[in-house]
């Protein structure tokens, strides 16, 4: 990219599951970045995202809203509230389910702007 790019909010990619949905907002995809992906999860109280690993990227995770736990490869819970961040390594796998009685809203972002998934 050599100019700014603006990606309007009725352009962004949304990705529904049973879980809950993803907000893309930036990304190679959306044109809008060469070196990271930008997102919003959302996921429902008591549900939980699969586990996955993202093999080229690293990924930080930030709870905006609600309470959460983050299962790590092995089993290891870490409960997290809002402001809680975590750095997920390359290729670690892991998940994370709602505990809380409203949606969990997690902002998160990854070193690559063509974040690729394993097990989602």
């Amino acid at each position: 990219m050599e100019t700014p790019v603006i990606v309007r909010a009725g352009e962004c990619e949304v990705v529904s599951a049973d879980w809950g949905r993803l907000t893309w907002y930036a990304g190679r995809k959306l044109g809008n970045s060469a070196g990271m992906t930008l997102g919003i999860c959302v996921i429902r109280p008591g549900r939980a995202n699969p586990t996955h690993s993202h093999p080229n990227c690293e990924e930080v995770l930030r709870v905006a809203r609600g309470r959460i736990v983050h299962t790590a490869e092995g089993g290891t819970e870490l409960e997290m509230g809002e402001g809680d961040v975590i750095t997920v390594p390359v290729g670690f796998p892991h998940h994370a389910r709602n505990i809380g009685e409203d949606d969990a809203v997690l902002e998160v972002a990854f070193s690559s702007a063509d974040r690729q998934v394993r097990g989602e």
